[in-house]
């Protein structure tokens, strides 16, 4: 598969995840946190910035970090990276 047409595809299921993620919060039956951890995890393999500020942000709570990682390298191993 064509790298960028795959960049874009992870970018917009990533979008669409964070939307989910958004509504999920006011309403009681979506899992909000799950849908938003979700679409992060999804940007930061799309997005070199993205991956960045997440790495910055979790760097001061070591245990989400590293569970972030993980997550990152189990989707990346998944759909490849673009």
């Amino acid at each position: 598969m064509n790298p960028q047409l795959k960049r874009g595809l992870i970018f917009a299921a990533a979008i669409i995840f964070i939307i989910l993620g958004i509504i999920g919060l006011a309403l009681p039956f979506l899992q909000g946190f799950l849908f938003l951890g979700i679409g992060l995890i999804l940007l930061s393999i799309a997005s070199p910035r993205a991956r960045a500020w997440i790495e910055q942000h979790t760097r001061k709570y070591p245990k989400i970090h590293t569970f972030v990682a993980k997550m990152e390298r189990r989707i990346a191993k998944i759909i490849g990276t673009p």
